[in-house]
């Protein structure tokens, strides 16, 4: 006999067909997570290009990210413009529409299904017909714009200036039916009591809804907010299909960059993989991804406290 993991004794049969059901899963998170994290943090001191013998440089690569490369802090400026963009647009929009979609309506679960289709669609699918609908020249968004006389003659949207703001505009519509339905599965847990008590005490739509419903969504808000912040910083799919990171690095972010190192472009210097510096910009994109997320937990715990 052997003890289970809750204390309860098992016998070896059972503790074998246990293990062996793990054991998969086991095996994945070292070919996939362990042997991968191990791999890059030893080439973070070797300028290795795949080709070449790896060559031992020290902190080389650190103080090469540090000081001489500005494209790659650019792209963590960007990174934030995006993901605040974006939070901002999809958080309260996505809101909006679980509400809506919580009240008695016809054909409810219709409208529920077509929010949440973006949701299951590839993203390079999703971006590259958003690419064709943006299209300064043919593209429908502008021909729409200029027949109602919205616009005198076509936006650039992917010029220096709007590309950006394309950007978020499609990766908020991707994002939107996501977290609609955690807002929904919440809104659903709020006793129709409160709604009654709250009615009873001459409060209206809105005061039911910001002052009695919002706050006992708490903790679906904190998850919601959690997944949409490490979701935006991590983002850079739709990205590299929209734009590439241009023009001229207007849309990089810190994942595109990392990708880049490691998958050099036709666009890219010397079209050589830059593994060994590749390895050091990803480390420190983890850790900068890392401190933020550590930074809301513990505003959002301070919160709960309050």
């Amino acid at each position: 006999m052997v003890k289970g993991i809750f204390g309860r004794k098992k016998s070896y049969g059972e503790a074998a067909v246990t293990y062996l059901m793990v054991t998969p899963c086991i095996v994945l998170l070292v070919l996939f997570v362990l042997y991968p994290l191990c791999w890059v943090l030893r080439y973070v001191f070797y300028d290795y290009d795949g080709l070449h013998a790896a060559k031992f440089i020290g902190l080389e690569n650190f103080v090469r990210l540090f000081t001489r490369d500005a494209d790659y802090w650019r792209s963590v400026r960007n990174t934030f413009v995006y993901a605040v963009g974006k939070l901002l647009i999809t958080i309260p929009l996505s809101f909006f529409l679980a509400v809506l979609l919580n009240a008695k309506l016809k054909c409810q679960s219709v409208f529920r299904a077509v929010i949440f289709m973006p949701t299951i669609i590839s993203t390079a699918v999703m971006s590259l017909v958003f690419y064709f609908m943006f299209n300064s020249y043919n593209g429908i968004v502008n021909q729409m714009l200029m027949k109602i006389s919205a616009i005198d003659k076509p936006i650039e949207w992917f010029g220096r200036d709007m590309a950006m703001v394309t950007a978020i505009i499609v990766a908020a519509w991707g994002a939107v039916g996501n977290y609609m339905i955690y807002f929904l599965a919440g809104l659903q847990t709020v006793p129709e009591e409160m709604y009654e008590v709250a009615k009873l005490d001459g409060a209206g739509y809105f005061q039911t809804l910001f002052y009695v419903v919002l706050p006992l969504l708490g903790p679906v808000m904190q998850t919601v907010l959690m997944l949409a912040i490490i979701t935006a910083l991590k983002g850079f799919e739709s990205i590299m299909v929209l734009t590439g990171g241009g023009p001229a690095g207007a849309t990089d972010v810190m994942y595109l960059y990392v990708y880049r190192a490691f998958f050099p472009t036709q666009g890219d210097a010397a079209f050589i993989p830059q593994y060994g510096y590749g390895s050091a910009v990803a480390v420190v994109t983890a850790v900068i991804t890392g401190l933020i997320t550590i930074l809301y937990l513990k505003s959002s715990a301070k919160m709960n406290r309050e």
